[in-house]
Order: structure tokens, then C-alpha cells, then sequence
């Protein structure tokens, strides 16, 4: 069957009764219509090879075929326009009488669909654009798609990660042939329905017994459509590798080894679809005095003996802000960790955490004069008193 000729038997097909709607439904009525009988008839929900999986499957592709045009608000109106067309009379191939004014002409629809108006208009383009060229003579909107989520990784500084900070990302991702714009086939070609997949997309296979699967279709790679001649550039693929360089912004408080999730920022969709999502990995580089543990900063405090032993109070410093005074008490370990409230990571409620101090004895490298007559008279005194008796006892 030629092209013209699958066009007039698909003009006299009656698809609002395949939705089961009025002509005059709303659009909102046909979409609960087409939704309702999906669903009903999805291959998914008839899996197997029996009639009635077959029956549904089947008619699962015309309710698709059906919305596909009444569906569109400009398709539906070039569709009422042609089946108002053949109501009056007009037949493909017809020679004869049968104009809707009446009179007696010779003439094929075939050639009527041709035609172009002096505006460059006509029903050909009008049938054209409604039904295509290819296999059936239809077109079929392809299905959008999500771009892909793309992952990236960026140092930042310490402070930065307690501050926040917008950094710039180098990209390179997936995204479609500069030169096909993603459809796969030669600039200037037109496609036609996957002959392989009859344009839906996918093709049930067999998975054993009374199972099966819907698996992408091999040929046309989900895209319903396939070209008699791929893009030069990406080979008929599509694809492409593009190159950007983007603006993200990293939280305040962000950890070491923290993935975030930035919306939007991965490689652009295809046909309509949104785009996908940027995966950041962030590595913080460590701090010269500082670090972290949760919400709250850490700082290795050097003392000495005396301190401890006396008491002390002792100048911290603080990240980002001005000192603090710390009190130790007399007779104070080694290893202590003092909290200094408020002086941590930013927290997500906007608090801060803590400031969490260790002290650690400093053992002078040598000592001499006074300050080793000093820790001689002090060992002459603890003599008695030996630290690791207890080590000994039974």
C-alpha cells in the first residue's frame, strides 16, 4: 500500500470512537479517556502471548495512535478539518464525480494532497503535517526525556565549607548531536515510524513460560522514529559530548566527603524533557589549626605542666572571630576537652555548635639553670610518692 493511500484509509478512521469520546469532548476529556484505556490495555498490565494479551496490546497502539492526533490541538484541528473533507465526498484515487458543490471532474485525491496554495500552504502540507511520510504515513511525538545526571567533585577550603561558597565547574556531559539535534538521522532527511517496533517505542520479548518483557526497541533505540540515512557526525547515535562551565553554590556547613545534589544542573533533556541533576562531591582541605567533628570545630591546645597543675587561664583563638579566655581549673589532666559553646560549624537551623578545646602537655625539649633546679627539687619531693606503684600490686 503507498503512502497517499494509508493516508485516506487512516482519514476515514474515526478516532474519537477509538477513545470512546464525543466529537465536540473537551480536551481534558479525551486525556482521562486515553489515560483510562492505557492503563487497561499497557502491555505491562497484559504480559504474555495469549489472544487477549495480543487483543489488548493491539488495541493499547491504536488508543495510543488515536491521541496522538486528537490529543494535539493543532492535529485535531487539521484532523476535523480532513474527515470533514471526506465527508463531502473527496476518496483517494477517486476519478469522477463527487465534488461537494457537484459538477463532473476527474480527479485523485493524491494528487489534491500535493497541492500547494500560492501562500505555500494546502493540503498537502495539511495532511503532511498531520500524518508525515513513512511507514503508515505517521508521525508520532516522541517521548521526552530527563537528561542525564552528571557528577562532578570540588576542593574548597575550610572556611569556605563553613561559610559557603560559589565555585565554578568544568562539565562535560552527554547531550545531543549539535549538528541532528539529537534525532539521529542526516540534516535535512525526514524519518518514518520504527518499522521494527511500529512506533511505540519498545518490543515485548519472551523472558520464559508465560512472561515477557518490554525491552527498548533495538533499531530506533526508544525513539519511535528511525532515519534511512544517520547523521554523519554522531552515526545515527544522537549523542554528543558537550562542554560547560557552570556556577554552583555549596552550602554553609558542608562536610568533607558530602554529596550534593544541585536540581536542573546535569545535561539538558531531549525533546521537551527536563534536565538532569549535577552530583557535586566536595573535598575540603584540612586546616592548620583546626578541625572538625560533626557541628563543632576541634583544637589541640598546647600547656604546660605548671598549668595544669596551678591552673591557668589562656587565650584560644576562634574561626572568624575574636578570641576567647579559657579557665582551667587546678589540677587539671592531660588530654581534658573543654566545650566553648557557640563557637563551631554553622548548623542547618542557623545555630552554631561548639568549640571543643583538648589541652596537651608540651615536655621542653631541654631545660637548665633555674627551671631544672626547680624540676630536681620537685622530683626530690614526689620521691615518696611513686606514680606506678600500682602497677605492681597483686
Amino acid at each position: 500500500m503507498s503512502t497517499s493511500d494509508f493516508r485516506a484509509d487512516w482519514a476515514q478512521k474515526d478516532f474519537y470512537k477509538e477513545l470512546g469520546v464525543a466529537k465536540d469532548a473537551s480536551a481534558d476529556d479525551i486525556k482521562k479517556a486515553y489515560r483510562k484505556l492505557a492503563r487497561a490495555n499497557h502491555p505491562d498490565s497484559n504480559p504474555g502471548d495469549s489472544a487477549q494479551s495480543k487483543a489488548k496490546h493491539d488495541k493499547f497502539k491504536a488508543v495510543a495512535e488515536a491521541y496522538d492526533v486528537i490529543g494535539d490541538p493543532e492535529k485535531r484541528k487539521k484532523y476535523d478539518e480532513m474527515r470533514s473533507l471526506y465527508g463531502g465526498g473527496f476518496r483517494g484515487g477517486y476519478s469522477g464525480g463527487g465534488f461537494p458543490g457537484g459538477g463532473e471532474a476527474g480527479f485523485d485525491l493524491n494528487d489534491l494532497l500535493r497541492e500547494r496554495t500560492a501562500a505555500g500552504g494546502g493540503f498537502g502540507d495539511m495532511f503532511g503535517d498531520l500524518f508525515g511520510g513513512g511507514r503508515g504515513g505517521r508521525t508520532r511525538r516522541t517521548r521526552a526525556q530527563k537528561g542525564q545526571d552528571v557528577e562532578s567533585t570540588a576542593t574548597i577550603g575550610f572556611t569556605e565549607a563553613l561559610d559557603g561558597v560559589t565555585v565554578s565547574l568544568r562539565l562535560t556531559s552527554d547531550s545531543a548531536c549539535p549538528d541532528c539535534k539529537g534525532t539521529g538521522g542526516k540534516p535535512g532527511t525526514k524519518p518514518h515510524v520504527c518499522p521494527e517496533c511500529d512506533g511505540a517505542g519498545f518490543v515485548v520479548a519472551s523472558a520464559g513460560g508465560a512472561f515477557s518483557i518490554n525491552e527498548t526497541c533495538p533499531r530506533c533505540g526508544g525513539r519511535q522514529l528511525v532515519y534511512d540515512e544517520p547523521c554523519p557526525t554522531c552515526q545515527g547515535s544522537g549523542r554528543g559530548v558537550a562542554a560547560r562551565t557552570i556556577q554552583a553554590r555549596i552550602p554553609a556547613g558542608v562536610k568533607d566527603g558530602q554529596r550534593i545534589r544541585l536540581r536542573g544542573k546535569g545535561a539538558p533533556g531531549e525533546h521537551g524533557g527536563p534536565a538532569g541533576d549535577l552530583y557535586v562531591t566536595v573535598k575540603v582541605r584540612p586546616h592548620r589549626l583546626f578541625g572538625r567533628k560533626d557541628d563543632n570545630l576541634t583544637l589541640d591546645v598546647p600547656v604546660s605542666f605548671d598549668e595544669l597543675t596551678l591552673g591557668a587561664e589562656i587565650k584560644l583563638p576562634t574561626l572568624g572571630g575574636a578570641p576567647v579566655t579559657l579557665k582551667i581549673p587546678a589540677g587539671t589532666p592531660n588530654g581534658r576537652t573543654f566545650r566553648v559553646r557557640g563557637r563551631g560549624a554553622p548548623k542547618s537551623d542557623g545555630t552554631r555548635g561548639d568549640l571543643l578545646a583538648t589541652v596537651e602537655v608540651q615536655v621542653p625539649a631541654a631545660v637548665d639553670g633555674p627551671a631544672r633546679e626547680a624540676i630536681e627539687a620537685y622530683r626530690a619531693s614526689m620521691a615518696g610518692k611513686p606514680l606506678r606503684s600500682r602497677l605492681f600490686e597483686d
